[in-house]
């Protein structure tokens, strides 16, 4: 045991002696070989809010309780945030798996003595056998933190998807509002049109009007009960994609707000330089990178010596045949070189696979960053106009209101038609839609906004946002 024992010492030497090692790309040097056309600016090119630090829990900031809580149920029953996380949990055995070949690896074998003839019995015998690889070029190890990195990006990517699904709902949520205060809106327009219809025949029974004007009547407001119909269609349909969402049947019965929420103020928009670290799907495409790094040190790594220690001790009887007389229980060590010699170049085409496969990671990388910048770009730029479009269609949906009420005066006492009561309807009828598509949409494209910038809608525990893999026996967070 004792020779046993300095062998497994120098076996310990030898591996902690083993070459160290290399370390992926930094993010500086990722970003400049994955953009190398991109400069990222001080600051951003759209008119923005504060330049200071973006925070979390921008969903607080709408005030719904409402929304809160679907947002929440959203997250706990989605599908795809359930594929999100297994997807993770897979990650977190891949680590394990490849951090397992670093240690001995220990097999029992035992043989019971199978009848051959008569009452005689073959061999018997029991045997515990240890083999144990030296990571001397870092085969394993590298295998290993290409698991790590990988477990890091699934799980960013889970946590980018729980984003991704906050943010919908909430769009989902305003724009079902929408869909109700539209369909409002045109049964507003019907009721009116009803009043006209009403008003055209008194004058047709009085003698002040004709036939004319009760058919243009009756028409307009078929039509505005047209669209009430197909307004209601789409209304039921917003709601039906928030259950989906939620998990929920598909029954069109949840509940909206009777009007859409207040808008929040100012949103703080950081620095450009700091986009890249910090959204989690980046970040995520960065893991990738380095993920893809330590496979192709691995499979250089492959092309080496693979030098083992082995050890066994066992046990064997027989009734049937006569063995030597020796020392029982047998134990035995020593060590093992596999060096490849040729494989027709498939080491070599290997080690070509994993760079190729690094540079779709590198210019994936650099697609996800470019992606970033623009969303950011956008969603600023969008909601600046939004902002002095509901300025311009307020004050048109209040010249178009005066405009009908001296219309519909003017059709009363006889100096203007029906006509001109109706087109005035109409540009009230457009003004009004158009004013809440546009509040409607500052608040969706907000909610754009937060998600472009990687802040998070609840707090996240630090080392969720590290993409660190768990500590042995633990099971990886779930989305």
């Amino acid at each position: 045991m004792r020779v046993l024992r300095s062998i497994l010492s120098v076996a310990a030497a030898a591996a902690l002696a083993g070459c160290a090692l290399k370390s992926p790309p930094a993010r500086d040097e990722l970003a400049k070989e994955s953009l190398p056309n991109l400069k990222v600016p001080a600051g951003w090119a759209a008119q923005s809010g504060p330049s200071s630090v973006v925070g979390d829990r921008w969903l607080a900031t709408f005030n719904d309780p409402q929304l809160d809580a679907l947002v929440q149920e959203a997250l706990a029953y989605n599908p795809d945030l359930q594929v999100a996380a297994a997807r993770v949990e897979q990650a977190a055995a891949y680590v394990k798996v490849a951090g397992a070949l670093l240690y001995p690896q220990v097999n029992l074998l035992a043989r019971g003595g199978g009848k051959m003839s008569g009452d005689s019995s073959g061999l018997e015998g029991v045997g515990v056998f240890l083999n144990w690889e030296l990571d001397l070029w870092g085969r394993i190890r590298a295998g290993q933190e290409a698991a790590k990195t990988q477990y890091g990006s699934a799980e960013l990517d889970a946590e980018y998807a729980r984003q991704s699904i906050a943010a919908l709902v909430a769009k989902s949520w305003f724009l079902a509002t929408e869909a109700r205060l539209q369909k409002a809106i045109a049964e507003d327009m019907v009721a009116a049109s009803a009043r006209q219809v009403g008003f055209a025949q008194d004058r047709l029974r009085v003698g002040n009007g004709d036939e004319y004007d009760v058919t243009l009547a009756q028409a307009s407001l078929a039509t505005y009960q047209d669209s009430v119909r197909n307004l209601d269609l789409a209304y039921q349909q917003s709601l039906r994609a928030l259950e989906a969402l939620a998990g929920r049947y598909p029954a069109a019965a949840v509940n909206v707000p009777a009007q859409l929420a207040a808008m929040p103020g100012p949103v703080p928009v950081g620095m450009p330089s700091e986009l890249l670290e910090r959204r989690p799907d980046v970040a995520a495409a960065e893991r990738r990178v380095a993920a893809a790094f330590y496979r192709v040190e691995k499979a250089k790594a492959a092309r080496l010596p693979r030098i083992s220690l082995t050890a066994a001790v066992t046990s064997v009887s027989s009734e049937l045949f006569v063995l030597k007389q020796q020392d029982n229980p047998v134990w035995s060590a020593g060590a093992s070189l596999l060096a490849p010699i040729f494989l027709g170049g498939r080491l070599q085409a290997q080690v070509e696979v994993r760079t190729a496969e690094q540079k779709q990671a590198v210019a994936e990388y650099g697609r996800v960053g470019a992606r970033a910048f623009g969303e950011v770009e956008n969603a600023l730029a969008a909601g600046f106009t939004l902002e002095e479009r509901e300025a311009l269609l307020k004050r048109a949906m209040a010249e178009n209101g005066r405009a009908l009420e001296l219309a519909n005066i003017r059709y009363r006492v006889g100096s203007g038609d029906l006509r001109a009561v109706q087109q005035q309807s109409l540009a009230l009828y457009a003004a009004r839609t158009a004013l809440l598509r546009v509040q409607s949409e500052r608040l969706v494209q907000r909610v754009n906004l937060y998600l472009a910038l990687g802040g998070g809608f609840d707090e996240r525990p630090a080392a969720l946002r590290a993409g660190e893999p768990p500590a042995a026996g633990e099971s990886g967070p779930r989305p």
